[in-house]
């Protein structure tokens, strides 16, 4: 069977950070490819180089027999190749016909021809009838649709360019089981018509169910190419994870006589369900899996940020309800987001004033002293060496990675109880991270409590206590003493059947 893709040597960093070292994914005609690896490994970036989101540093793409650089995602998508974005792509003021054709309106005279789109939307949409509801039709806002119609129109939006390679990024994650299924079922028609999937998925039930080879990455290499039909769970996990020759975690025992700071029963948001969790003071609790299972909602929830929708939180010992960030901070707890951008920014203002604003709000002081101040933001950014030439330089002055450091010090500042991290070594230097971990053993140590979720595995394997692995927003493992590795980790992380 002849190739429509072989990406070879693919390379890419960003900055000192190389996400990819040495892709190579090849492709056949007609079939559906699976591409897994813990995360980290690449293979989000290798899809965006293929699509031409990013261009690679180094390696060769060769497309449908001829050797290609793609410029952009629509250069590429010319060429016959369509990309489902994990991190939704849609307009939400834009209706789902507009959204699943934008770029390709169909035209008469110069002007969109609106039967002509919405005919073909309506064509789209019920490929999946019978698995969506009502609400899902082509003039239905997509700001008022659910987030598993949303994830079904951002598939449209794929299906819609009719391409001869699509790749699946997490296309499942917000589906459910019926919805799931359809969308193999479609998958599967198209392989008989000769198009090709790239499926990314944490699900292995789903790959063996629906795939016909297996390529597995690991560190941003491709480490293994494997036919579906003659391998099994096992052998995947194990070139995933590579050879484990001594447990990983570093995690001392939970301390089952203190009572618990924080006390979870059956927590459920948006996007976790049933969480019971017991946080004692002195721990460093690692919440794992693959991204998107419910980590950082549950996060996010704890400091206010996302609604809790039902099940109970006890404080030392209280029920208590946080129904804002102004709640949890006045409790003690602090939360320290990868996402800088969206989570932690004061834009437009200055270093000092992102340095002090998690301490005037857990401290409501009335009259500011600005010396006493400024030498407790000055003590907080030294803690990770931030580099700055002065504090009132506005923020956006920094790099990226020093920003970073002085959100992660304005909670540190705060002298915490709780401190949620949410991916926090996003964009920082090694050093840095050295320097986040030491301090968040020196809190836990002190008595605080610490929830910590880190996208690359071995952060949470060698810096917490213990491991709460998630999938599909539940938990699913907990992880302590000698189980707590890379093997066992990933088995939880893409189910039991791993």
């Amino acid at each position: 069977m002849s190739a429509v893709l072989e990406a070879a040597g693919i390379a890419k960093s960003f900055g000192a950070v190389r996400a990819l070292v040495k892709g190579d994914l090849t492709v056949a005609r007609g079939e559906i490819h699976a591409l897994l690896g813990a995360n980290g490994c690449g293979k989000s970036t290798l899809c965006k180089v293929v699509a031409g989101a990013l261009g690679p540093d180094a390696g060769v793409l060769r497309f449908d027999g001829q050797d290609r650089s793609f410029s952009s995602p629509h250069d590429a998508e010319r060429a016959g190749i369509s990309l489902f974005y994990q991190e939704l792509s849609l307009i939400p003021q834009l209706s789902v016909e507009r959204n699943i054709v934008l770029g390709r309106e169909p035209s008469r005279g110069g002007f969109i021809d609106r039967k002509r789109m919405r005919a073909r939307a309506a064509e789209l949409i019920a490929l999946f009838e019978g698995v969506v509801g009502p609400n899902l039709n082509p003039q239905t806002l997509v700001a008022d649709l659910s987030p598993d119609e949303r994830q079904i129109v951002e598939i449209l939006k794929v299906f819609a360019a009719d391409p001869k390679l699509m790749i699946m990024d997490e296309a499942t994650a917000a589906l459910d089981g019926r919805q799931s299924a359809r969308l193999f079922e479609i998958l599967a028609a198209r392989r008989a018509e000769g198009v090709s999937t790239i499926m990314i998925s944490h699900r292995l039930d789903e790959v063996f169910a629906i795939c016909d080879r297996i390529t597995v990455m690991r560190n941003g290499a491709t480490v293994a190419r494997l036919d579906v039909a003659a391998t099994d769970r096992a052998e995947v996990v194990h070139h995933m994870v590579g050879e484990v020759s001594a447990p990983a975690g570093r995690g001392r025992a939970p301390g089952d006589g203190v009572a618990p700071l924080l006390l979870l029963e059956d927590v459920s948001g948006a996007r976790f369900t049933d969480v019971t969790l017991a946080l004692r003071p002195g721990e460093v609790v690692g919440l794992a899996g693959l991204q998107g299972q419910g980590q950082s909602a549950l996060l996010r929830a704890l400091f206010g940020a996302e609604p809790i929708r039902r099940g109970t939180l006890r404080w030392q010992g209280q029920p208590i309800s946080i129904r804002r960030p102004q709640d949890a901070v006045r409790r003690g707890f602090a939360y320290v987001s990868g996402d800088r951008g969206r989570d932690a920014a004061l834009h437009g203002r200055s270093i000092f004033e992102n340095l002090v604003a998690g301490i005037l709000s857990r401290e409501r002081t009335r009259l500011i002293r600005a010396k006493p101040l400024r030498r407790r933001a000055e003590a907080a950014a030294r803690q990770l060496a931030t580099k700055y030439s002065d504090l009132d330089a506005p923020i956006g002055s920094l790099s990226g990675g020093n920003q970073q450091k002085i959100f992660i010090s304005r909670w540190l500042a705060t002298q915490p109880q709780l401190l949620l991290l949410d991916d926090p070594t996003k964009g920082i230097d090694l050093g840095a991270k050295a320097d986040l971990f030491k301090l968040m053993r020196e809190l836990a140590d002190g008595g605080a409590a610490i929830l910590f979720y880190s996208s690359e595995d071995s952060e949470v394997l060698d810096h917490t206590d213990r491991c709460i692995v998630f999938n599909g927003g539940r938990i699913v493992s907990e992880l302590t003493g000698d189980r707590m590795n890379a093997v066992n980790l990933t088995r939880a992380a893409y189910g039991d059947a791993a």
